[in-house]
């Protein structure tokens, strides 16, 4: 019963406590399923949420890219009103590719500066 483990704490270290400066244009370092996102949407883009979550296991693979926006990627999603996955129609889905610059995406730092990021 010694062997017990410290609880982690959520939130500790996310996205949204690095700030950023616009003197510094690099971007930043992504970790976990935003860095597994960001390697397939490069790779395949554009890339279907449902593969994402059916073929790669990302269960909330739209909140992964809004971590990513929230970051600055320039993530364009493209909303297809019907498409066939697996031999199944589904509608609205979402279609993810990057868009050019990659980083920062056009607004990024003046939506920082005025605290009105979205």
């Amino acid at each position: 019963m010694g062997n017990k483990k410290k609880p982690h704490t959520a939130g500790t270290g996310t996205a949204f406590k690095t700030t950023f400066d616009s003197r510094n244009l690099t971007p930043p370092i992504v970790t976990g399923q935003c860095a597994e996102v960001m390697g397939l949407i490069r790779q395949h883009q554009p890339v279907l949420s449902f593969v994402l979550t059916a073929d790669h296991a990302i269960p909330e693979a739209a909140a992964r890219v809004h971590n990513l926006r929230a970051k600055g990627f320039n993530i364009v999603t493209t909303i297809l009103p019907e498409i066939e996955f697996r031999g199944v129609i589904r509608r609205n889905a979402a279609l993810y590719s990057l868009g050019s610059p990659e980083w920062p995406r056009p607004g990024f730092f003046e939506e920082e500066g005025s605290g009105d990021a979205a």
